[in-house]
């Protein structure tokens, strides 16, 4: 069967292309706007210190959802406002470590909220001002146990921009997931960078 190529000629350029370049270049055109896109997720932020009052346990990862009710009755029973989402605070420093903490169950769980102004904590609550600063921000929308390809795509990030990170990353629930379906919760996470 013959090749068919269209040839078509730029008057402005001069120059003449042949359908079949012009589909290559389609191509890569498009590759280039997916990898923009793709790169796009991921922002560069400056985030405020700000205090908190939480709790740390050790636990599965699946205890976050436990935990962050407990907290905001504890808030509650003691007149502590929120200020804003409350965020888990991820004290395991390596993909390897949180990875063994999953198969061990034995994750380094803290889980806070915002308040606007100090309080004493009792019962193993413990108020500080969580630290801020500079910090890679992704955006996971979806179930929280479908978050592993979002954790990916900010770790090749990292690793192919040679960005070094410090301190502890955190997430921070946007929506309640009481309130949205599981493809709608928006989760936030940051990486403090240097």
């Amino acid at each position: 069967m013959a090749h068919l190529v269209r040839t078509l000629h730029n008057e402005k350029t001069g120059r003449t292309v042949t359908s079949e370049s012009r589909s290559h270049f389609l191509y890569k055109l498009t590759y280039l706007f997916y990898l923009k896109v793709k790169i796009m997720d991921i922002s560069i932020v400056e985030i405020d210190p700000q205090l908190v009052l939480g709790i740390r346990k050790e636990g599965p990862y699946k205890s976050i959802a436990q935990i962050i009710p407990e907290l905001f009755e504890y808030m509650q029973n003691n007149g502590i406002d929120c200020v804003g989402s409350p965020v888990y605070v991820c004290h395991e420093s390596t993909p390897e470590e949180a990875k063994k903490a999953v198969e061990e169950g034995n994750a380094d769980l803290e889980v806070v909220a915002p308040i606007d102004s100090k309080v004493e904590g009792q019962q193993g609550y413990k108020c500080y001002e969580l630290e801020g600063g500079k910090m890679a921000k992704i955006v996971h929308k979806g179930p929280y146990d479908q978050s592993g390809s979002t954790y990916t795509k900010l770790f090749a990030w990292i690793a192919e921009n040679d960005v070094k990170t410090r301190g502890c990353i955190r997430e921070v629930y946007v929506n309640d997931p009481r309130e949205v379906s599981p493809e709608e919760i928006l989760t936030e996470i940051y990486t403090p960078i240097e």
